[in-house]
């Protein structure tokens, strides 16, 4: 662990304790004063005056007439003359606050706004009054946030493709990369499309989608080599995030792969054994932690996983009364998981097939494209695969809308040559 971060996590600690106690003081100090005879309301006026100031933060151009009722009621003058005059309704300004925070709420809070007309304690209900209010200013930003979405990612579309054309009006070359890239996928796809229709009849083949085409090269940066250094020029901005999606993937590939040789050679029943799965997983995560960069330390990590999966089965087992395997099939177990760095590996290879897939139909997006059914090994996976399925989305999908018109160009000129009509299906 890094001395820097324990030291950091140690002073937020800290700083949280402080605030913590400061904060019951000065609640403690109120209840003492509300609570003197005669009641002292100075840290309750200001209190108010600053629930008036939140409760303003909440109010849009058009609360014409709530905003003067709030100076209407919350009149800090008139509050102050009433405190003077022992005459101070501080339960009749608070059930007027409550009924202003329920008129201004989101739906989710209303429960919370119910809670406050069950409290009694003046120090208790102004507490909750301004931990609630806090909640709705959240709300007000996440709600405003979530408006301007839509015309921040436009103008962040437009920024991004302008400075590219500029890069690109310089430096002309500046697209060789992707059209490489783009030229790659593009024989991928014509081969897969003729392996098809050779399959069922040579005269159903159809021509190659441009879409198909471009998610094919999209999915291919996801097993893009390190060493290679011709990254496509449109995406370069995305790659740490690409590569570590792609390490993610590796290793979900890795931990199907295990669980499936579990499955086949221990048999469905272990699955079924209470906290085996969630055991073994934790186990499988922390070995393959860390071991994607070196062929060696992948090899290593999956020899120590072999003998974990080997102890861990059997001890499950044992502790729920199950019939014991036997040695010679624990230990096949454990050579082939130690098998499982070679990239040709069948089982690997099959689970990395079905997850491909599983991305593919979740990049294409179509309402009437449902995912494929998984095997039980990726079911167990499905969660963290459909997360990266998002993440992945995200990417793509501002990626596309920035740099098609980029993209068409080249599409068009490797999938349809001149004369050849086109199918209209583009590049966005």
């Amino acid at each position: 662990m890094n001395y820097n971060d324990g030291a950091n996590k140690e002073q937020v600690r800290l700083e949280g304790r402080v605030t913590e106690i400061v904060h019951r003081a000065f609640w403690d100090s109120l209840q003492e004063q509300l609570n003197s005879d005669p009641p002292n309301y100075n840290h309750a006026v200001i209190l108010l005056q600053e629930v008036k100031t939140m409760i303003q933060s909440l109010l849009l151009p058009g609360h014409v007439r709530l905003r003067a009722q709030l100076d209407e009621v919350l009149d800090m003058e008139l509050i102050q003359q009433e405190v003077d005059n022992g005459a101070l309704d501080l339960h009749r300004l608070a059930g007027y606050i409550i009924n202003t925070m329920a008129s201004l709420c989101a739906p989710v809070r209303d429960p919370q706004i119910r809670a406050l007309r069950d409290l009694e304690d003046p120090r208790d209900l102004l507490r909750e009054i301004f931990r609630v209010l806090g909640l709705m200013k959240t709300d007000m930003v996440n709600f405003t946030i979530q408006s301007l979405r839509p015309h921040l990612m436009q103008q962040a579309v437009q920024y991004e493709r302008a400075k590219f054309q500029q890069i690109l009006d310089k430096q002309p070359a500046s697209l060789d990369n992707t059209t490489a890239w783009l030229q790659a996928a593009a024989s991928e796809e014509v081969a897969a499309v003729t392996a098809r229709s050779e399959s069922s009849s040579p005269d159903t083949r159809g021509p190659v989608s441009a879409t198909a085409v471009l998610n094919r090269a999209y999915m291919s940066l996801l097993r893009w080599e390190p060493q290679d250094q011709k990254y496509p020029e449109t995406v370069l901005m995305d790659r740490a995030r690409l590569d570590a999606l792609g390490q993610r993937l590796q290793m979900l590939v890795l931990e199907a792969s295990v669980l499936l040789l579990t499955n086949a050679q221990c048999g469905g029943s272990v699955f079924s054994l209470q906290g085996c799965v969630g055991k073994l997983r934790q186990s499988i995560a922390a070995l393959l932690e860390g071991s994607h960069a070196r062929e060696a330390d992948l090899k290593g990590a999956l020899l120590g996983l072999g003998e974990t999966v080997q102890q861990q089965v059997p001890e499950a087992l044992r502790a729920q009364g199950g019939a014991a395997l036997r040695q010679e099939s624990l230990d096949l177990l454990k050579g082939q998981i130690s098998e499982l760095w070679k990239q040709n590996h069948p089982v690997r290879t099959l689970i990395g097939e079905r997850v491909q897939v599983f991305l593919q139909v979740m990049l294409q997006g179509s309402p009437t494209k449902r995912s494929p059914e998984l095997p039980a090994p990726l079911r167990l996976v499905s969660a963290e695969l459909a997360e990266m399925g998002t993440a992945f989305g995200r990417i793509v999908h501002f990626n596309r809308t920035v740099f098609g018109p980029f993209y068409a160009p080249i599409l068009r000129k490797l999938l349809f040559p001149p004369g050849e009509a086109e199918t209209g299906d583009d590049s966005r």
